[in-house]
């Protein structure tokens, strides 16, 4: 089986409003998958979390390189891939391409043997997983403290046992928003908060202290990617759980922070960090430094099937006990027309609990329609 050709494909999609994180607006949700062909007529399919058009043209500058190898090397050509760009591209949008193409590779191999992608990384420890929603955004208008506290509920309506709130728009607001939360959602659902990096160490840690009376299951991004120091010393003053690492990438970047003991939640992007070859690697280094792995999952349904691929076979965070606490898939609730509308069937939810797609490869199938209704334009 040699590999024939190498697509991309850049979607686009305008929202019915735009809503913030700490650090930006959005209007537009975007995406960019990469399909790759075969001679004998598999194809697989991945996605690059990131820039659309740069992640497309590293995917497309990288093409000649995969052409007449063998899919099913997957570790090979990623160290190939990797080596080649090592002097240009250790972190950011050049892994990022390579995370989708490594997805496609493992997306065909699972098709080849007819086997989900699980068993072929070691096999299931479990068929469904726990998911929490990822919503919670500030809109143009409307008082947060009104809104936030009844998407919130919302989604416990819905059966989901745990929400993550977006905050980072100042220390009191921000203390005020999460106490709201908290009352609308009540004691039993894990609640975690979530930064993008808007904060120093300073703020971070006085916003922490204000909020570790509500039982925060963790403080996402408290600051900067590159600030270790900073994650430390959240870290050490605070009884809240310090996540991160969607910024970061392969198990280079990852050993600094494991390491130094920056982190107590390990969150890389399956679409970003290195793809299934890499994010499994860096899964195993998380178990021996005893750091939780609970996966960033920003992106389509790609993405999501990707993810759960890989949390089926991850261990529980705790040890061997007859209560495991197991990792957790992060289910964006967010407007994102194209999410679902690339999959013949859908990825959802049932009362917050995803199963895990059991058939070859990454257990979907592309709807082409939905590709040529979202094409960017050129």
């Amino acid at each position: 089986m040699k590999i024939t050709n190498v697509r991309t494909h850049i979607l686009e999609a305008k929202l019915s409003q735009p809503f913030a994180y700490s650090r930006a607006w959005y209007d537009t949700r975007t995406a960019m998958l990469v399909e790759i062909e075969t001679d004998d007529g598999l194809v697989g399919w991945g996605e690059c979390y990131g820039p659309a058009r740069m992640t497309a043209a590293v995917v497309e500058s990288v093409a000649p390189w995969l052409i007449g190898e063998d899919p099913s090397r997957t570790d090979v050509l990623w160290q190939m891939v990797y080596a080649r760009l090592r002097d240009h591209g250790q972190k950011g949008v050049m892994i990022q391409g390579l995370s989708g193409i490594d997805i496609a590779l493992w997306d065909i191999k699972g098709k080849n043997f007819g086997v989900p992608v699980h068993q072929l990384l070691g096999g299931a420890a479990r068929k469904e997983v726990g998911a929490y929603a990822t919503g919670l955004y500030r809109r143009k208008s409307g008082d947060p403290l009104k809104y936030l506290p009844e998407e919130a509920a919302g989604y416990v309506a819905e059966g989901f046992r745990a929400v993550k709130l977006k905050v980072g728009f100042g220390i009191a607001e921000d203390a005020a928003v999460t106490r709201a939360v908290r009352e609308a959602i009540g004691p039993d659902i894990a609640l975690m908060v979530d930064a993008n990096h808007a904060y120093d160490a300073v703020a971070a840690i006085r916003l922490g202290r204000l909020i570790e009376r509500h039982d925060i299951g963790w403080f996402e991004e408290p600051v900067p990617p590159e600030d270790v120091a900073g994650y430390r010393a959240v870290k050490s003053a605070l009884t809240i759980p310090v996540a991160g690492g969607e910024c970061e990438f392969t198990r280079f970047g990852f050993r600094e922070l494991f390491v130094s003991h920056a982190l107590d939640i390990a969150q890389p992007d399956t679409c970003a960090a290195g793809g299934l070859t890499e994010c499994k690697k860096i899964a195993d280094m998380s178990e021996a430094f005893g750091i939780r792995y609970n996966p960033h999952v920003w992106g389509t349904g790609i993405a999501i099937a990707a993810s759960l691929q890989l949390l089926a076979v991850l261990p529980s965070h705790t040890p061997t006990s007859l209560s495991p606490i197991g990792p957790m898939l992060e289910f964006d609730r967010t407007e994102h027309p194209i999410r679902h509308a690339i999959l013949k069937e859908p990825i959802e939810h049932e009362k917050g609990i995803v199963q895990v797609p059991d058939g070859p490869g990454l257990g979907i199938e592309i709807d082409r329609e939905a590709l040529a209704r979202f094409a960017a334009n050129a």
